[in-house]
């Protein structure tokens, strides 16, 4: 594990950024960037010793933010519907570059980018290689978001070669926490008796576990590079969202359903293939069945 650096993390408040600022604050001096609209998320970060800096990063305002971070986490993201677009490349693309250009010192940006960049396959479990066709992903939940990424690659790519900047640009697979995720509404629908939504009979993700994540932080900063170096982050196990549902129920003793509906702009596939992030991290440590279990049980303990 990273220690003894100066490390900036923005989305410092999110379901991965949290987790991870407050891991690397053990060793190191952390910097936490968000618009901390939420006094709570506030105040539990710093109790984890991590600095909060609130800054809206749109505003390319870094008055407030040092500029001798050794590592910067660039995790903030602004979801939204389409009408908010020009407000969604403002925050997610814009403003990143700025502040990329601000922390240009440091010797690593570790990028986070989605899987949603990838443009459709039909195949329910194709595993996306980082080398291929980007441009017509997907848009049916989070309309501004392939966009937005597109833009926040391409900005970060653009910063490695006119900085002099090691960029790593990291493409996030379906992440599972216990702070709130995708796999959390999918328990939270089965214990509710609600029948679950999917867009194929076969939805496949490649969950990645919080801890993973933590632990390839560093080696995924080791590998940045210039030009920016592009790798999946997602895990070794591809998991379909009916067999999310059926574990539940068979643990809860519920009956939800999967609903397969659909969508204009809905991916099919949503499955990475892990080989060159294996090569850089090793395999991933967390097994999904286990701690998808723990996950169920932790949830289940709380639900009324």
């Amino acid at each position: 594990m990273i220690s003894g650096e100066k490390i900036l993390v923005t989305g410092v408040t999110g379901t991965v950024g949290a987790p991870v600022a407050k891991a690397l604050a053990k060793d190191n001096e952390v910097w936490g960037l968000a618009r901390f609209n939420d006094a709570a998320k506030r105040a539990d970060i710093e109790a984890a010793g991590v600095k909060a800096c609130a800054v809206d990063i749109g505003s390319g305002d870094f008055s407030q933010v040092p500029d001798d971070f050794t590592y910067v986490l660039h995790l903030n993201w602004m979801r939204g519907p389409l009408d908010q677009l020009q407000e969604a490349i403002r925050t997610n693309v814009e403003g990143p570059g700025l502040l990329m250009q601000h922390t240009r010192k440091a010797k690593a940006t570790l990028v986070a980018s989605s899987m949603i960049i990838y443009s459709p396959s039909a195949d329910p479990e194709h595993l996306f290689s980082e080398d291929e066709c980007i441009g017509n992903a997907s848009y049916a939940y989070n309309a501004t978001s392939p966009y937005s990424k597109a833009g926040l690659e391409a900005v970060a790519r653009m910063c490695a070669r006119a900085f002099d900047m090691k960029v790593t640009i990291a493409r996030l697979n379906t992440v599972f926490a216990p702070g709130g995720c995708y796999l959390t509404s999918i328990i939270n629908s089965v214990l509710g008796d609600k029948p679950v939504v999917a867009p194929h009979e076969n939805n496949v993700h490649s969950p990645i576990h919080i801890d993973d994540i933590i632990a390839q932080v560093e080696p995924l900063l080791d590998a940045a590079s210039n030009p920016a170096f592009i790798v999946n982050w997602g895990g070794d196990e591809h998991v379909s969202v009916q067999e999310w549902v059926r574990l539940a129920n068979e643990w809860s003793g519920k009956q939800a359903s999967v609903q397969v509906m659909p969508a204009p702009g809905a991916p099919i596939a949503n499955a990475s293939d892990p080989t060159l992030r294996r090569s850089i991290t090793g395999p991933c440590t967390k097994d999904f069945h286990t701690e998808y279990r723990r996950l169920y049980e932790s949830m289940a303990a709380t639900t009324v």
